[in-house]
């Protein structure tokens, strides 16, 4: 969860790892740092706070045309100056960053300390920089070799020494590394944000590999028990627009990729809906009919956001395919011996395609020799290289912490497969054909939602005056209801905890007053006389509503404080994606009514590379 970059070539690296810096900080903004090798050795510049704050202090005589930097969420011990990365040896000829979490730090520490070396900081990074320098191996990559080997834990880490001057030593455990290649320079990365506007050549390193990187290029080995290992690592171009990183002319990115949602869905859809025999073409599944056919049971993991859109992913799949499907948190999956079943098709849903947790939840199903197939939005990504199959999900680079429009493709990849699933099953072409017409609208109805922002404002400035906050649906409404919950939890700050609707009667009415506003969702499906029901039970206790909801449900004689928030209808199945949209844009503007920083929330960071 935090930023690493590196460079080397011809130019002055500061100002190049600041400008990476400043594209990474949505991967941690506690502290940043940057440490470039000049003629007088390793110097480093590190403070608390945002990337802008090193900037404005780093001194003018920065030179140097070697670097590393760090943009740090922190794990072990506050954010301050002496904790930010770089961290260096006694001596300052060592200088590290590191993503991860090393899980014998304390022992090597007290091993440290007893060998008489001071420790300056709280981190587990800083016995990096020790170890590295009290090797005496006759080479740079030896030394970090073995330091590393030392370590128990997760590390994407980079090495700069005063006296190895031509080269930056990373290596990649578990945390994500690149190395970019330029025109006699190149770069390093924990994210291909910090480098695209020098390069879109980039090498993804495995776990356990490490690479050297020099002015020149770059050489990649296997980290082993005896010693290091040539790898034969090629560098490969990406198909990106370097624009996508940029927040153009909207006031934060969150606020972009929310109203690119249109285009995004129709690139995740294009190509991959047969309107001829009504079902869904996803090749990169690698499973023909026969083996679709199959399958007994769904398993979907992810975190956050992944796991309540595969929460809808999973009811989705159950109702269309008619064949059982669940949704897990990954964080706990591997954590409770999970049983793993060979006609299980288990589904990692990752917007990074990094997150430990996800990936942890992988490789425990493939140890036990199970099926694994991945709704990821990065090529490249340790997910999208470790599972047997996928979804590409075709939504551009998010910037934002707070999830919108990767979330959105993430539901439509589901609907696609759920109804792949269901045409080898039971679902009849008709009802095929339905729902391919439905996902063929959806784009168009997202961009409806999307033109009452100024209404959904208005509702938003009222809900961020609460401090504490209801969201409740039913079924297919549910997740939903917990997704907005999670968004605006995330960027306003404010309480807000999601309920089946059918569960208020069961304790949670108690807490309903005038000062805590329900926001409910409410479709018009089999149970919205059910849902209304519920509606009053809130009204006659004095509770706000917001309800979201479709032109076509009547919610009576409603009493009391009532916003509505009407969405465009599509087929039932599919007006799950449709009633999340609002939820997105009012926590929005919910934040953004409080003054917080809605791309950077506190506390958070994008991309969870630590349990």
């Amino acid at each position: 969860m935090c930023g690493i970059v590196g460079y080397i070539g011809t130019q002055q690296a500061a100002p190049l790892l600041l400008e990476g810096l400043t594209r990474l900080e949505h991967r941690g903004y506690d502290s940043a740092g940057v440490a470039v090798v000049g003629g007088s050795g390793v110097r480093v510049a590190k403070q608390a706070g945002r990337v802008r704050d090193l900037s404005e202090g780093l001194p003018k005589r920065f030179g140097g045309k070697i670097g590393i930097g760090h943009t740090r969420w922190a794990t072990h011990g506050p954010a301050n100056d002496v904790n930010a990365h770089p961290h260096s040896d006694e001596a300052g000829r060592v200088a590290v960053v590191h993503n991860g979490i090393i899980d014998n730090a304390s022992a090597l520490r007290a091993e440290l300390a007893d060998a008489g070396v001071t420790l300056s900081s709280d981190t587990d990074t800083e016995v990096l920089a020790h170890l590295v320098a009290r090797s005496d191996a006759d080479t740079l990559e030896k030394r970090v070799a073995e330091a590393l080997g030392r370590i128990e834990g997760t590390y994407g880490v980079a090495v700069v020494h005063a006296d190895f001057p031509d080269r930056i030593v990373v290596a990649r455990n578990g945390s994500p590394l690149i190395v970019g290649v330029g025109a006699q320079e190149m770069y390093v990365a924990s994210d291909l944000a910090a480098v695209i506007r020098y390069t879109t050549t980039v090498a993804h390193l495995d776990d356990g590999e490490m690479a050297t990187v020099t002015a020149g290029g770059f050489t990649t080995y296997r980290l082993g028990a005896s010693g290091l290992a040539a790898t034969d690592r090629r560098a490969k171009e990406v198909d990106v627009d370097p624009e996508s990183y940029d927040a153009g002319d909207h006031e934060s990115f969150m606020h972009k990729e929310l109203m690119e949602q249109p285009a995004r869905a129709e690139a995740v859809l294009r190509g991959r809906l047969d309107e001829r025999f009504g079902t869904g073409h996803l090749g990169g599944l690698n499973l023909d009919a026969r083996e679709l056919r199959a399958i007994r049971r769904v398993k979907i993991l992810g975190c956050g956001s992944a796991y309540y859109v595969g929460q809808m992913g999973a009811s989705l799949i159950e109702e269309l395919a008619r064949i059982p499907a669940d949704a897990e948190a990954a964080s706990e999956f591997r954590y409770r011996n999970p049983i793993i079943e060979p006609d299980t098709l288990y589904v990692a849903v990752s917007q990074s395609g990094e997150t430990i947790d996800t990936l942890l939840a992988v490789q425990e199903v493939h140890r036990k020799g199970g099926r694994v197939i991945g709704l990821v939005n990065v090529v490249g990504s340790a997910i999208a290289r470790e599972v047997d199959g996928g979804i590409y999900l075709h939504a551009g680079p998010e910037v934002a912490v707070a999830s919108t429009k990767a979330l959105t493709n993430m539901y439509l990849a589901f609907a696609m497969l759920a109804v792949q699933l269901g045409r080898v099953r039971d679902l009849s072409i008709a009802d095929g054909k339905r729902l391919i017409e439905g996902l063929t609208a959806i784009p168009g109805q997202i961009g409806e939602v999307l033109a009452t922002e100024d209404a959904l404002a208005e509702i938003a400035h009222e809900l961020a005056a609460a401090e504490s906050l209801f969201f409740v649906g039913r079924v297919r409404g549910f997740p939903v209801a917990r997704e907005g919950a999670q968004k605006f939890k995330e960027i306003s700050y404010r309480h807000a905890e999601a309920y089946q609707t059918s569960e208020l009667k069961h304790g949670p009415l108690a807490l309903i007053s005038t000062e805590v506003p329900t926001v409910a969702v409410v479709p018009d499906d089999e149970l919205v006389e059910r849902n209304v029901a519920a509606l009053h039970e809130i009204a006659a206790r004095g509770g706000p509503l917001t309800v979201v909801t479709h032109a076509s449900v009547d919610l009576g004689d409603l009493q009391g404080a009532v916003r509505r928030i009407d969405v465009p209808k599509s087929e039932r199945e599919l007006d799950p994606i449709l009633l999340t949209i609002p939820l997105q844009v009012l926590s929005y503007h919910a934040a953004l009514s409080l003054g917080h920083d809605i791309d950077k929330p506190r506390n958070l960071a994008k991309s969870v590379t630590v349990e």
